[in-house]
């Protein structure tokens, strides 16, 4: 379900102004005329149906209006076929920094996943040309919405400053707060001193928050995989081919979230 992702609220009147950029998302993506109903996000979440009341050409602007501006309980939350799941459970996507297209994609890809936050990491085998040095947030930002906008995720994906493995591991401490409720994994390569994903799993009752960190070009070395195992972030390998850090990232998130989502699944049974 294709949204528009609104960074303002509607007005008294139940109206939204568009313009500037999104306005040229209007006319050259979406191509909306008046009349035409188009489901839009707005700043507290929450989902509202739309109509293109007036699209003024001279101004460059485009006026939204609520389908009905006097009843707040139009608003919802999800959107059709999509799950609450991730509303309940947040996901964090700690990327070793890749090149600058791939870390592009990885950040598109986990946005349309409805990945909760998104933390680069500088690592041992961090590339020299990485996004780290070429990061801009304005430009994450714009592929987060654009993202989101494709692929209707209720998530406001945000991403964070870059920070080394140290950094990492305190920032999940933080998210955490030490509770049982919280899963990290670290895909890792190799086999040896790692675990299945449904048997690092299988010690967790329920998953409210769950971080999936992903190597970059060079994968993780042998030490930041001790650091983090150390702290109980669970290295786990899948047992397929040998896949490029975007591929893997993607691969991942997908694998977690499943298998996430299923756990809860039986669980409710």
């Amino acid at each position: 379900m294709r949204q528009f992702v609104s960074e303002s609220n509607p007005d008294k009147e139940g109206l939204i102004t568009v313009s500037g950029k999104d306005y040229r998302y209007f006319k050259q993506v979406l191509r909306l005329v008046p009349g035409d109903m188009l489901a839009v996000r707005i700043p507290s979440g929450e989902l509202v149906d739309t109509t293109v009341a007036k699209i003024d050409e001279s101004k460059k602007n485009v006026v939204l209006q609520l389908c009905d501006s006097q009843s707040s309980d139009k608003t919802r939350t999800g959107g059709k076929n999509q799950s609450s799941f991730l509303n309940v459970v947040e996901f964090y996507l700690f990327q070793f920094a890749a090149k600058g297209p791939k870390m592009d994609l990885i950040v598109r890809q986990a946005a349309e996943c409805g990945v909760t936050k998104i933390i680069p990491v500088l690592g041992e085998f961090t590339q020299a040309g990485s996004a780290e040095k070429n990061f801009r947030s304005d430009r994450y930002e714009r592929i987060i919405k654009e993202a989101r906008q494709q692929s209707g995720s209720p998530v406001a994906t945000s991403i964070e400053k870059t920070v080394d493995v140290d950094g990492a591991i305190k920032l999940w401490k933080d998210i955490s707060e030490g509770k049982d409720n919280c899963f990290c994994c670290v895909l890792y390569e190799r086999s040896e001193k790692t675990k299945g994903l449904h048997e690092a799993l299988s010690e967790y009752k329920d998953v409210k928050k769950c971080a999936i960190i992903c190597g970059a070009e060079g994968g993780i070395s042998p030490a930041e995989i001790e650091k983090f195992a150390g702290e109980e972030m669970v290295p786990v390998h899948f047992d397929t081919n040998i896949l490029r850090c975007e591929t893997a990232a993607l691969y991942g998130m997908a694998c977690v979230q499943s298998a996430v989502s299923e756990k809860s699944v039986w669980q409710q049974r």
